[in-house]
Parts: C-alpha cells; sequence; structure tokens
C-alpha cells in the first residue's frame, strides 16, 4: 500500500455548466489516533468483500455525523440507501442515522478528521452488522479544493463547507445532487473500487489517476463531478460495467 497522500484531481473551469472541484481519495490511514474498535483501523478497501457480500455480515449501518448548517436532506439519504440497496447484499437491512456534532470551523488535515471521528464516533462493527462513519465537516481541506476522501476501511469525510460553496446558487450544480455524488464515490471506494479491495474483473483502472475508473462517464471518473448539470438533483453519475463486474464478483449485487 501507498502511503496516505492528498491527491487534488483536474480542476475544471466550465462556467455555468460544471463543478469545478475535485475528490481526493487516499489508501491509507497513517494517522496515530487509532481508534478503540480494532475491525475499524484498516486500510481503505480492506472490508470490500464484508460490506458488498452477505457472508460475514448480513446488515449495515451508517452513521452521519454533521457539523451545523451541514445536515444532508432527505433526497440525499435516498439516493445514498438506493445505492447502497442496489449494490450490497445485506438481507438484514440497512439503516441510517443523521447526528449533529459540534462545530469546528478550521481548515482540517486528515489527521483532524482522524482526531474528530476518535472524538465523535459512536457506531462500530458488530456482531452481524457492519458499521460505516461519514463526516460531513463545516471546514475545508487544508487545500480549500477538497470535496471528499476515504481514510479507513470504513470512514470517509466530506467538507460540507466546499461542496456547500460551489452548489445550489445561480450557475452551480444543484447540493443534492453534488452532495449525493461524493458521498456515492467515497462509498465506492470503501467497496474496493477501483482495485483496492476488489479485483478488477477487466482492467479498467485510470493509470493517471490511480484507484479510478478509466470511463469518463462512470462514478469512480477521477472528475466524475464534471458530469453534474446544474439544477437536476437526478443527473448524479452511475457505476459502469466494468465497475459492475468488479462489485459482483466479490460478492455484491
Amino acid at each position: 500500500m501507498q502511503q496516505e497522500n492528498y491527491m487534488t484531481f483536474m480542476k475544471k473551469l466550465i462556467p455555468l455548466l460544471f463543478v469545478v472541484l475535485a475528490f481526493s481519495c487516499t489508501k491509507n490511514n497513517n494517522s496515530p489516533t487509532s481508534l478503540p474498535n480494532s475491525y475499524s483501523n484498516q486500510s481503505l478497501g480492506a472490508s470490500a468483500n464484508d460490506l458488498l457480500s452477505a457472508k460475514k455480515y448480513t446488515g449495515l449501518n451508517i452513521q452521519i455525523q454533521y457539523m451545523p448548517g451541514y445536515q444532508p436532506d432527505a433526497t440525499v439519504i435516498n439516493n445514498v440507501y438506493n445505492f447502497l440497496n442496489s449494490r450490497c447484499n445485506k438481507p438484514g437491512g440497512i439503516s441510517i442515522t443523521q447526528e449533529q456534532i459540534a462545530a469546528n470551523g478550521n481548515n482540517l488535515t486528515p489527521n483532524d478528521v482522524a482526531i474528530i471521528e476518535k472524538q465523535d464516533r459512536t457506531a462500530y462493527t458488530n456482531g452481524s452488522t457492519i458499521d460505516l462513519y461519514v463526516l460531513i465537516t463545516d471546514g475545508e481541506d487544508t487545500s480549500t479544493t477538497i470535496l471528499g476522501f476515504g481514510y479507513r476501511n470504513t470512514s470517509i469525510c466530506l467538507f460540507g463547507k466546499t461542496m456547500y460553496n460551489n452548489s445550489g446558487g445561480l450557475g452551480q450544480v444543484s447540493r443534492r445532487s453534488l452532495e449525493s455524488a461524493v458521498m456515492e464515490h467515497e462509498l465506492g471506494h470503501l467497496m474496493g473500487l477501483v482495485n483496492i479491495g476488489t479485483p478488477m474483473v477487466t482492467n479498467h483502472i485510470d493509470p493517471a489517476h490511480g484507484n479510478h475508473c478509466n470511463n469518463q462517464d462512470c462514478l469512480m471518473y477521477y472528475a466524475t463531478e464534471s458530469k453534474l448539470t446544474i439544477g437536476n438533483f437526478n443527473n448524479i453519475p452511475q457505476l459502469d460495467a466494468n465497475c459492475l463486474a468488479d462489485l459482483q464478483a466479490n460478492g455484491g449485487k
């Protein structure tokens, strides 16, 4: 595994058509801040089969913690639920909980995010249910150009302020569409896409932007946010045939 690094991918400036920011996806969390649950201290993609299949865990719970002003609305939650339900074999059901936590307001490093998770996360994998954690902050990445990133096997972070500042306004994409796409993209990495825990059936990795799909129309493309059009929260990129084949071969639907 490579060391964790921040990779800001492709900032496109296409006025009145597309979002200009990008995802940053990391492979490992090398933070010294370990969680109290050993299962949740693994590298990104390590729980892909556990998340996709019913072999070990039959239920799935997603704990979303958001800072004041950045709670995802019902449409976003419904989009994310449908995305997970369509890909994960969880006969015991999928649940999503939301909880507001204290404001931070600062620009955040990966270690800052890990500290917040350790302090506030309460739901961990136990019994027959695998738990994922989503943090939505009121601050931004230190570069102020990152929308979100994955950093552990069950953990992702979304920068609420950055998404808010670049959506919902005149000439900007729908906030619901952007939030849904960012969360689904990062959850895709927890599922092991692309080639981080879920092997590829056919080689479709983008060599210039590792662990992303080479199909520009796929949700897992490194600049998938460029496919989001103004005012249409239903226009969220989907996984392409190669990504779907990978997930199905690793226990998913």
